[in-house]
């Protein structure tokens, strides 16, 4: 592609941003819906993973039961990328209206705490209004990571747009960087639902399906010996806001092992996915990689 027509495209997605972010909520909604409604009947991979993967974890639901499911789950999906608009652009004040953030603990109490978030559809506007209750109450510097993005402009301006409420992002690559911060304090966020690969990662069970978690939340508990408390982000009943809800910190957690930590915190993933599966984001290949000798669920 050449530089003049990427150019051209960057700028082209920009304004549509800014275009949804002055939209009233529910337009930009009905365009998400829109959006999701039109994947869902097109036949692009993600949907045959979207397929695969609620086959796999609700093998008890009918077909057409996970059809319906399938097109619940694509519309939210569509609204999750329409409302960026919101919150990487949006006032404080529009923020506020779309999320809510309730926590059981008190996080300016001074004790080292991690957070551990799940990948519900509603987790970009999860952290971006944890980001603003955060310097609501003066804490510096909460950080949660990030994968650098292919598009280099895009990178440098979302990068910029999570940050502006005094957020930190930091590579996922940086595990040192993360550690020191945990050990001054500093309110830190991982989402380690997703599969990463094989380094530093173990195979437990999801949904009885043995799935390549990530092992850091245990980890880095270890070495900080801090707090671990659970960070959900769930849909309200009206439909277009959300509840961030910061819970309080395990208990006995971590462990001696490292197993059962992990295993502990996808058990607890399931109990928030099975009242709201339509929320989960289902459309990652959550079990690319498999145990040596299983064969692969996705072509």
């Amino acid at each position: 592609m050449s530089k003049a027509i990427l150019f051209l495209l960057n700028y082209m997605g920009l304004g549509l941003l800014y275009f949804l972010s002055i939209l009233p909520i529910s337009v930009n909604h009905a365009i998400g819906d829109a959006l999701g409604w039109i994947a869902f009947h097109l036949p692009i991979e993600r949907k045959k993973v979207v397929d695969i993967n609620l086959k796999l974890c609700f093998s008890n639901l009918s077909d057409q039961q996970r059809k319906s499911l399938a097109l619940r789950h694509w519309k939210l999906f569509g609204r999750s990328i329409t409302e960026r608009g919101y919150l990487w652009l949006g006032s404080k004040e529009q923020i506020r209206k779309l999320v809510k953030v309730v926590s059981d603990v008190d996080l300016n109490d001074g004790q080292p705490r991690m957070f551990f978030s799940m990948h519900l559809l509603g987790i970009e506007a999860g952290l971006i209004g944890a980001s603003l209750y955060a310097s609501d109450l003066g804490i510096k510097d909460p950080i949660t990571l990030y994968i650098k993005m292919k598009n280099d402009f895009f990178d440098v301006k979302i990068k910029s747009w999570r940050e502006r409420f005094g957020a930190q992002m930091i590579l996922r690559q940086n595990g040192r960087a993360l550690i020191r911060a945990i050990k001054s304090h500093h309110a830190v966020i991982i989402s380690p639902d997703m599969d990463l690969g094989l380094q530093d990662s173990i195979f437990v069970p999801f949904f009885g399906v043995p799935t390549c978690t990530v092992t850091s939340i245990s980890r880095f508990a270890h070495l900080t010996q801090a707090q671990v408390c659970p960070m959900v982000t769930t849909l309200n009943t009206d439909g277009k806001s959300y509840t961030v809800h910061i819970g309080k910190p395990l208990e006995n957690y971590p462990t001696e092992d490292e197993v059962a930590d992990t295993l502990r915190l996808n058990q607890f993933f399931e109990t928030q996915i099975i009242p709201r599966p339509e929320e989960y984001y289902w459309v990652h290949k959550r079990f690319k990689n498999r145990p040596k000798g299983q064969a692969r669920f996705y072509s």
